[in-house]
């Protein structure tokens, strides 16, 4: 093994003799998950009242992990509902350095039931500041070109043929991490609309 690869920069070698810096690191995440709780009671508290027939509204899931592009991150996703093909989901994510964020991912019939409801809201989703997927990758969830384009830089003939073209539809909105202290009910108006949307696509029982 070449020495060179495991010796620690002057940098690094100050990072590894502060355990402050990952105590403090443990604390945010925890904090960021206290967040996310907050924010699936008020969505459970929505859904009870306004659309309880959506599959997957009644098993919401908080998951972390460490290692996103090399980041830790947390997701809570709600409604979730798996199926081999055909998945309807909103996922709320923190991403550690980059952003809060509120993805509807449907593949499947669940794609193919949404897509006319999401063309009709195109104005909505355009002022709302909302991303239409561009990318082959349904997993990925950074705001890079090649993953995510603005609605508000389309038109709604562009959008309308982005949600038919693909097996699955993504539509996102990114809340930088500064807005820290409203990002709940951020998130929380942000998932109303996207329900809204998309939730009379579905019969009730």
């Amino acid at each position: 093994m070449n020495g060179a690869k495991i010796r620690l920069s002057a940098a690094e070698m100050d990072l590894v003799n502060n355990a402050a810096i990952i105590l403090t690191k443990n604390a945010i995440v925890q904090k960021a998950m206290l967040l996310l709780g907050e924010l699936q009671n008020k969505q459970q508290q929505w859904m009870q009242v306004a659309k309880p027939h959506i599959p997957g509204s009644s098993s919401p899931k908080i998951s972390k992990g460490e290692n996103y592009r090399g980041l830790p991150y947390l997701v809570l996703d709600y409604p979730r509902h798996f199926e081999k093909e055909d998945v309807f989901m909103i996922r709320s994510m923190f991403w550690w350095g980059h952003f809060f964020s509120v993805t509807l991912h449907v593949s499947g019939r669940f794609a193919m039931q949404c897509a006319p409801a999401l063309a009709g809201g195109f104005d909505s989703l355009k002022k709302n500041g909302f991303c239409c997927c561009v990318n082959e990758d349904p997993w990925q969830h950074h705001f890079e070109g090649d993953n995510y384009k603005p609605v508000k830089e389309m038109d709604a003939m562009e959008f309308e043929k982005r949600l038919s073209e693909k097996s699955f539809i993504k539509i996102a909105k990114q809340i930088p991490l500064k807005a820290w202290d409203n990002a709940a009910s951020e998130m929380a108006d942000d998932f109303a609309l996207l329900v809204q949307l998309t939730g009379d696509q579905f019969p009730r029982r």
